[in-house]
């Protein structure tokens, strides 16, 4: 019988006789003449078999293995075939109660010895006009919209007009297309940004362009800047009826989010409308993959006055893209930061 299990033993798991953990084990401490039956559970197993570890390191496994059972040469039934599979077993059961410990003297003399590193809080390794900004806002409380967009203003540790950026956290889903937010919103104090526009539609349509404040425009031109790759526009708007002469260029400006689309209004018969929109102060946002937006409603210069005003207008546009058949929190926390700046916890202005 135990000459059966022996022969077993050799073809484990992944071979045409599929023999289970248990019967494995059950195996190897027969092996090791440990006092245990099929009627233990397979943790007191692995124990017994982790506390005989000692006599399999130190004694030969000739003499572990009983003796009507014949070692070959080579193999799995061979001396160094059955010592790796013990040692693999105890060294499984080290590992899952974290024994990191070297095993071996010659391990022991090369392992890393010495003071544990010191780890600075995050806070710490910041600049020292960070800290300083930081220090000013307290983390504990949510502060209202008008005094987080004041406190953003004073805690902006850059030298440059810095941006005020809004990141508000969804609680939908943006794999589902019905949950995927994307919009677009004019904000009445602008963007505080010198936005290029560039139109590609028919010769007809340009002169409105021109007069609109567009700064590129062309047809076949544009495209030949296309296929030398000047990109020298920060948002393109085309005519429906020309959307399909950029379709060759779609990995050139869809990575950079310059692909006109009609969801952002930059596919539109009224070129000299979306170019005003751009200019003024039109913006795109969409819900990231981790379920949050993004955007920047102004810069530090403005005035909380002003910045309050393009949060709003946001906000409102916001609340308008809640999908229709979404159940749950719909925003989960809003906060605002200047660039580079300490983030400020905001009260949630949409319900």
């Amino acid at each position: 019988m135990l000459g059966g299990l022996k022969s077993r033993y050799y073809h484990r798991k992944g071979s045409s006789n599929n023999m289970t953990k248990k019967t494995d084990l059950l195996i190897v401490a027969s092996e090791l003449k440990l006092k245990v039956t099929d009627q233990n559970t397979i943790a007191e197993i692995e124990k017994a078999i982790a506390d005989a570890k000692i006599e399999v390191t130190e004694k030969p496994i000739a003499e572990i293995v009983e003796a009507d059972i014949k070692l070959a040469k080579s193999g799995k039934r061979s001396e160094k075939a059955i010592k790796e599979v013990v040692e693999k077993i105890a060294k499984e059961e080290r590992k899952e109660k974290g024994d990191t410990t070297p095993q071996s003297e010659e391990a022991e003399a090369h392992s890393k010895k010495g003071p544990k590193p010191v780890t600075r809080p995050v806070l710490a390794r910041r600049g020292k006009g960070y800290r300083k900004a930081a220090a000013l806002v307290d983390n504990a409380t949510v502060y209202s919209l008008a005094d987080a967009l004041e406190l953003a203003v004073k805690t902006s540790p850059s030298k440059f007009d810095a941006s005020v950026e809004i990141h508000v956290r969804l609680g939908v889903d943006p794999k589902q297309a019905d949950q995927n937010v994307r919009a677009t919103v004019s904000l009445p104090g602008g963007t505080g940004k010198t936005i290029r526009v560039a139109v590609f539609a028919p010769e007809s349509d340009h002169a409105a362009a021109k007069k609109a404040g567009a700064d590129v425009i062309g047809d076949e031109d544009f495209l030949k800047q296309l296929d030398r790759e000047e990109i020298n526009f920060d948002v393109l708007i085309a005519t429906p009826k020309f959307m399909p002469r950029l379709g060759k260029y779609a990995r050139l400006l869809g990575p950079k989010g310059l692909m006109p689309n009609p969801k952002s209004g930059s596919v539109t018969a009224d070129v000299a409308k979306a170019v005003s929109e751009a200019k003024a102060g039109k913006v795109e946002y969409r819900v990231d993959k981790q379920g949050i937006v993004h955007l920047s409603v102004g810069k530090v210069s403005f005035g909380a006055k002003k910045l309050e005003e393009n949060a709003r207008a946001f906000f409102e546009s916001l609340r308008a893209q809640k999908p229709s058949g979404f159940k749950g929190i719909y925003v989960k926390s809003t906060s605002i930061c200047a660039t580079q700046g300490p983030g400020i916890k905001v009260e949630n202005v949409i319900a």
